[in-house]
């Protein structure tokens, strides 16, 4: 993997990750600049050892270089440039590794380009709760892996962590603060409450709904940047294949036709599949699901099925 050398912004190769090094979560924008733009730029203007590349490297860049040297860290990694997407091979790598990267990060530095210093974060209707990093995909894991994660304005003022706006997050995200501060561990929070939490986030590309949550469950699959759905479909089967967690099958409960039948729950034909479409399916799960303890999901299909008189005409069990 790829990593930015904070004093002068220049790639350099680790065949294992850094023993200590900063890494950043942001939204992209329209001038981010990649791999080879960074390579380029040292090759053009490095070669006389008196301009520091770093200068010419874009805003966001140079800024979370200075910042993250200033803090005392010489490695950072940054996705947008310290990945080389020309290579399939690199690229799948980087997907099906990046939850752990930042996780063992010693620092996340998220960065608000639409959030000014000096006003109060918890406000109503503050330019923090209504950040787009909220709503974007990939930031997901980039709040929840990292165990030091530092909220900066869009002038790299430090706003606070993870720690200090734990309830705030827990308002804005629906992660649940013990989840977020890590006193329960990720891996016993039920499947369909993971999958809310995603469920009104975005992403650019189709698939990355799906690559975006591997790290969530912790599951590996190729990457096919053409699939469309079918991305969706195959993480599905993949946590279906290392989670015995039924809460998946509950998605879109309580839409006309779903119910209960002893243990058994019933979906109509319409809806042709037993699996999702997309997250944005588990907006509105059973609410007896969204349990913090995947333990407790059998009794919750249990009180379920006692409280349900739907009929079960046309219906497929699951």
């Amino acid at each position: 993997m790829w990593f930015l050398r904070t004093s002068r912004a220049e790639l350099r190769h680790f065949s294992q990750l850094p023993q200590r090094y900063a890494i950043l979560s942001h939204v992209w924008g329209d001038d981010e600049q990649s791999f080879q733009d960074i390579r380029t730029l040292h090759t053009t203007h490095a070669g006389s050892g008196k301009d520091n590349p770093r200068a010419r490297a874009s805003p966001k860049i140079r800024g979370c270089c200075i910042y993250a040297e200033a803090q005392g860290f010489e490695w950072l990694w940054v996705d947008t440039c310290c990945i080389d997407k020309t290579s399939s091979a690199e690229l799948s790598e980087a997907i099906n590794s990046m939850y752990q990267w930042y996780a063992r990060a010693a620092v996340c530095y998220v960065y608000l380009h639409d959030v000014s210093a000096g006003a109060d974060p918890s406000a109503r209707k503050s330019s923090f709760r209504w950040s787009k990093w909220f709503t974007r995909g990939w930031t997901l894991q980039e709040l929840i892996a990292p165990k030091r994660v530092y909220f900066l304005s869009h002038d790299w003022v430090q706003l606070g962590d993870k720690a200090l706006f734990a309830r705030l997050l827990e308002e804005i995200t629906g992660i649940d603060v013990n989840v977020l501060t890590f006193h329960v561990e990720l891996s016993s929070v039920p499947v369909a409450k993971r999958m809310q939490w995603a469920s009104r986030r975005i992403t650019t590309r189709i698939e990355d709904e799906a690559y975006s949550l591997m790290g969530i469950f912790g599951v590996h699959m190729a990457t096919i940047y053409g699939e469309g759905r079918q991305a969706f479909r195959r993480l599905q089967e993949e946590i279906m294949k290392n989670i015995a967690d039924h809460s998946l099958l509950t998605w879109g409960l309580g839409l006309p036709g779903d119910h209960f039948a002893g243990r058994y729950l019933i979906k109509p034909m319409m809806r042709c599949s037993l699996l999702a479409r997309s997250a944005a399916d588990f907006q509105k799960p059973q609410a007896d699901v969204l349990t913090t303890s995947v333990s407790e999901y059998r009794s919750a299909l249990e009180r379920a099925a006692l409280t349900s008189d739907r009929p079960t005409a046309h219906a497929e069990v699951i």
